[in-house]
């Protein structure tokens, strides 16, 4: 069965579009990640423009993103005073980052810019994610203590000013490196379609301190307003939001969603960790063999920012 797409112009079969969302709404409510660093990249694999995917792909973070946050607000997993930090810094990174858009998007360069983004970000990310997670899984199968800081020991980001007090996840935070995460979760948001969780999450665990079982639930509170908000002024500025793709990845991701909050509640920190890096490994290993391979067509026509 197809359904065609206005803004992409195309016509796809709905139950491999139902399929994506399924799964990627799966996997952001077990990580506590938007999911659009997979979706996104699906999308541009099954031949969606990357136009129309990043600011498309964005939007069902949202759906996905608000089933599996309240899940996690009921179970008493989710820091909304931090949700609420990081929100302020994402949306001004946002706003910045949609400028960003626009203009490599009238330069012609946005295509490869963000396949380029992807593999860099995702093979570093996914890189050191693993091989912590390695270690901490080798550990725990020696039945070694996990590595702990010794009493009065802090880095840098513990003597920054303008410190508040998160009580739902016990630590005492300067609010600069939570606002400069949230500016930047922002900027990769709207330039690459994408919630941020999958460098969110690790940064709130390593260099934040935070505890992971609060760091999920408050990464999915933070995610959905940036991409709600990073979607409209998509659609308004650049006229690349497509509703019906929308709406079938949405209903999708909230259902998926609803069972990956249930496997990852089964699962230990380090496990969930190392599933997420082989994850951001595989998409970021298969965007950059799509950059290196000729393509089967070697020339193709466009009309404006529409290739046929």
């Amino acid at each position: 069965m197809t359904v065609y797409l206005p803004i992409a112009e195309l016509s796809v079969n709905i139950f491999i579009i139902l399929g994506m969302g399924a799964a990627v709404g799966f996997l952001s409510g077990m990580f506590g990640v938007g999911g659009g660093f997979l979706i996104t990249p699906l999308l541009i694999f099954y031949n969606i423009p990357p136009v129309v995917a990043v600011a498309t792909g964005a939007n069902q973070v949202v759906a996905s993103s608000i089933s599996g946050a309240i899940t996690h607000f009921r179970r008493g997993t989710l820091d909304v005073k931090l949700g609420t930090v990081l929100l302020v810094g994402g949306l001004a990174g946002a706003t910045i980052g949609i400028s960003i858009f626009s203009w490599l998007r009238r330069l012609g360069q946005l295509d490869l810019f963000v396949s380029l983004l992807y593999v860099i970000l995702l093979g570093t990310v996914g890189s050191l994610m693993l091989s912590e997670s390695v270690r901490a899984m080798r550990r725990t199968a020696r039945n070694e203590p996990p590595l702990a800081k010794r009493p009065g020991q802090h880095i840098w980001v513990h003597r920054l000013p303008f410190k508040m007090r998160f009580k739902k996840s016990k630590i005492y935070l300067s609010a600069i490196p939570v606002l400069a995460l949230g500016f930047a979760i922002g900027v990769l948001t709207s330039i690459m379609g994408v919630g941020g969780g999958f460098i969110m999450v690790p940064a709130m665990i390593y260099l934040l301190r935070i505890p992971t079982s609060v760091v999920v639930g408050t990464s999915l509170f933070q995610i959905i307003f940036v991409t709600a908000y990073t979607t409209m002024v998509q659609a308004a500025t650049n006229y690349s939001v497509d509703i019906v793709l929308a709406t079938i990845l949405m209903v999708a991701g909230v259902i998926g969603a609803q069972y990956g909050v249930r496997v990852g509640q089964k699962l230990r920190g380090e496990q969930l960790r190392a599933l997420l890096a082989l994850l951001v490994l595989a998409v970021g290993i298969r965007l950059a063999i799509a950059l290196v391979v000729p393509p089967d067509d070697v020339y193709s026509v466009a009309v404006g920012s529409f290739a046929y």
